[in-house]
């Protein structure tokens, strides 16, 4: 496995196609944007700036703080979120249209607790609970399977009823392991990681068992495997249900509509905290270019999609290809991701769509590969180094890429609950053997949660992909543009966007994903 270390040469390049920061003042900035026609790289890249995607997440930030410090699908917290997108991308001059549909939500009522009985020493231990988890208030002795990942129903062979089951990660899915422990009478389930770092993960939108389900992290999960005659208290209060949510979408009223660019990030938060990094760094980079698009005048129409619920397993980017007709679908010429683009302790990540890495999923749809590529020589072109992440479908890419849809994808992630090894240290700074987002899917994920150079270069290449395909989608489904005002190539040829040198694609493999459910 190899990592992209950065080419500086190729600075150069992007400093004469993008220039200089601009001197002027940001409201005479923002007023001269608001009235010209950004159809090259320079133009739109100084329109599109970190202090404007900071505004968008700032505004985020106060919906959750006045909605139960949450964003999360089918609460009051979404709505305002989606108000706020709407009337952000009204106001850039797009089309609008507010998708609904009804999903299985979970919402966390109360504060989750787990609590040392005894022996001594009692007290609370941090927790959180499992999406999905039902209900319950239980304080009882724990026991453990025979085989400590307890994903055969005969791991639990001599289980005591109305025992808290004490169980690892690993070998099967979390609903699995819970659904083995209800069979066998388990009044509650804790569930310990198998690598260092917090678990936060999710039982699934199927999940229907009655009991409290929560998460320890590996270094407290072997602590309380190691006590005898250990008791617990567990308790989980939730609700699950249906409710409606929805997407937005959002359409430049320019472009052929029959080869749409799209562009996405999921809008939600989990229960926990208000997802300003997962996913409102995304959403902001989103909304930060759509204003500043508004006069790019590109060939190729461009869709820009807010999802719903995606925390609840994809469901709104689900909802939104199943119910899109196949002569629809066949308009759709490429799909673009970004889900945390600025994580605290970050690596520059990309979708690894021509399977390089030889790691986990295999290649995306054809195509995909040349946005793979097109990232790669952004990055190349930009000063920085990038590595490849697995293109396993667990962010909203994932409908698009699926069997029988075979949209050509791609984007950006910067690191969830994974560990940054020594190696990313090295290169990327920040500190070896803590998470990329030690924040995620907590309370903490905030405002500050942010690495403000990661996000700023990744919004950047938000506005500088979306450009690139606005103008031409050629080398990723051969349908013929025109290069972008300005550039040597505007993202026709095969090396990539602009003339940025394009490489190689690969790079040191990453299985970090957004979504945790085995």
């Amino acid at each position: 496995m190899r990592v992209k270390t950065t080419l500086f040469g190729a600075s150069a390049l992007v400093m004469a196609l993008v220039g200089a920061p601009s001197t002027t003042t940001a409201q005479a900035a923002s007023n001269a944007c608001d009235q010209r026609t950004n159809n090259t790289y320079k133009k739109l890249l100084e329109c599109v700036t970190l202090e404007g995607a900071r505004e968008h997440q700032w505004e985020l930030q106060k919906i959750a703080d006045a909605n139960n410090g949450n964003r999360t699908s089918g609460t009051s917290g979404y709505d305002a979120s989606a108000d706020y997108a709407v009337e952000v991308f009204e106001d850039a001059g797009l089309e609008v249209s507010v998708q609904e549909f009804v999903f299985q939500t979970f919402i966390k009522l109360s504060p989750t607790v787990l609590e040392r009985v005894s022996p001594a020493p009692a007290g609370a231990i941090e927790t959180a609970v499992m999406s999905y988890s039902g209900s319950g208030d239980v304080t009882a002795p724990v026991s453990s399977p025979s085989a400590v990942t307890g994903c055969s129903p005969t791991d639990f062979a001599g289980f005591t009823q109305g025992d808290i089951a004490l169980i690892s990660r690993g070998a099967c899915t979390f609903a699995a392991k819970a659904n083995n422990a209800d069979a066998a009478g388990a009044a509650g389930v804790v569930i310990y990681n198998n690598i260092p770092g917090a678990l936060n993960g999710t039982l699934g939108s199927t999940f229907t068992a009655d009991l409290p389900v929560t998460s320890v992290t590996q270094a407290v999960g072997q602590e309380l495997a190691a006590v005898s005659d250990l008791t617990l208290r567990l308790k989980a209060d939730t609700f699950r249900g249906e409710a409606t949510t929805s997407n937005v979408i959002a359409e430049t009223p320019w472009g052929n509509p029959d080869n749409v660019v799209m562009v996405g990030a999921h809008l939600d938060s989990v229960n926990e905290g208000p997802g300003i990094q997962d996913d409102g760094s995304g959403v902001a980079g989103i909304l930060e270019t759509a204003q500043n698009m508004r006069k790019s005048n590109g060939v190729n129409q461009v869709r820009f999609a807010l999802w719903g619920a995606e925390e609840s397993g994809l469901v709104g980017s689900t909802y939104y290809v199943d119910n899109l007709p196949q002569v629809e679908r066949d308009k759709v010429a490429l799909y673009l991701n970004f889900d945390m683009i600025g994580s605290p302790n970050h690596v520059f990540f990309v979708y690894d769509g021509d399977d390089s890495d030889g790691v986990g999923a295999g290649p995306g749809p054809e195509g995909s590969d040349q946005i793979e590529k097109l990232f790669e020589s952004y990055y190349a072109g930009t000063g920085n180094s990038w590595k490849g992440t697995d293109f396993s479908g667990r962010s909203d890419y994932g409908p698009f890429i699926a069997e029988g849809v075979d949209i050509p994808s791609g984007g950006l992630f910067t690191g969830a609950e994974g560990i940054k090894t020594p190696q990313e240290a090295e290169i990327w700074g920040g500190t070896a053997g803590e998470q990329y987002d030690p924040c995620y899917h907590l309370a903490c994920d905030d405002y500050d949660n942010i690495n403000l150079e990661a996000f700023d270069v990744n919004v950047d290449a938000i506005a500088f992909s979306t450009l690139t395909y606005a103008y031409s989608t050629e080398s990723v489904n051969g349908e013929k543009g025109k290069k972008v005002p300005g550039g040597p190539s505007g993202g026709s040829g095969s090396s990539g966007a602009a003339g940025y040198p394009g490489g190689s694609s690969g790079g040191l493999h990453s299985d970090e994903h957004e979504h945790v459910s085995e």
